[in-house]
């Protein structure tokens, strides 16, 4: 087995409960839902053995095998997603080269989002990686209207010269004007990983660290423990990239979805 996704995908949520299984319509005014919209996304990866979805959920098992989704059923014990692939990895028969996080509630990511990903772990010194997409003008608008109206929305990530992230946060970073342009560089971090076997299992063995429960974001434990996660910049070609982290968003994705004629 070369490279396997993995969606992993939780039914309880302090914001969104039940999100995987909200309903979104397209294009062609077709409504399905959303981890049908992420695997259909994550099936059009090239470079890839095989894709999951990870729950510990019978509901979303039950609607992702009525689609034709492989499924792998784990237990409640992760914490996160990056957990839960933890715990997928233990349970393939064959080791894959390198395990990739697409994230259930981001139907909006790009195979060649997830594809730079594959390229970057061609060097044998980057452990784990993750897409980074500069801001324009209007989408750095979206994320300071959450931030504003204190909505817990999108991540934005710094990182070093060479592309080791310095760090992630909720926070729309770096901090300037928030009446002005984009003519600082501000990164939306794209929720999409891809781990090499001993990194992701190392991972699971390590407790969370101070800044991984301020945040809420589980790739600060790589950092916290001084393993480096690779920024990948990546060009949205014309496409608008969004999560869908709160009920409000399925209208803005929606509305996407349509203009793009995502169907």
């Amino acid at each position: 087995m070369q490279n396997v996704i993995f969606i992993p995908a939780r039914y309880p949520s302090v914001r969104f409960p039940g999100k995987p299984l909200a309903m979104l319509r397209g294009a062609t005014g077709d409504a399905r839902p959303l981890i049908q919209r992420s695997w259909e996304a994550a099936c059009k990866v090239a470079g890839v053995s095989a894709v999951y979805v990870l729950t510990d959920d019978r509901r979303i098992a039950d609607v992702a095998e009525a689609f034709g989704a492989d499924v792998m059923m784990t237990s409640e014990h992760p914490r996160n997603g990056t957990e839960r692939c933890a715990e997928g990895l233990q349970n393939l028969d064959d080791e894959p080269n390198i395990v990739i996080n697409v994230q259930g509630d981001a139907p909006l990511t790009p195979p060649h989002f997830v594809e730079a990903l594959s390229a970057a772990m061609a060097d044998p010194a980057v452990q784990v990686a993750t897409p980074v997409l500069k801001t324009e003008d209007d989408h750095l608008a979206l994320l300071r209207a959450d931030r504003k109206t204190g909505r817990v929305g999108a991540t934005t990530a710094v990182f070093r010269q060479g592309g080791d992230a310095l760090y992630f946060s909720k926070e729309v970073l770096p901090f300037g004007d928030q009446n002005a342009k984009s003519d600082t560089t501000s990164f939306h971090h794209v929720g999409c990983y891809a781990y090499r076997p001993d990194a992701l299992r190392r991972y699971a063995g390590l407790p969370v660290g101070a800044l991984e429960a301020a945040e809420g974001l589980e790739q600060l434990r790589f950092l916290e423990w001084g393993i480096p996660v690779r920024c990948v910049e990546v060009d949205a070609r014309g496409r608008t990239f969004w999560e869908l982290n709160n009920p409000s968003d399925i209208t803005l994705i929606e509305e996407i979805m349509q203009r793009e004629g995502i169907v």
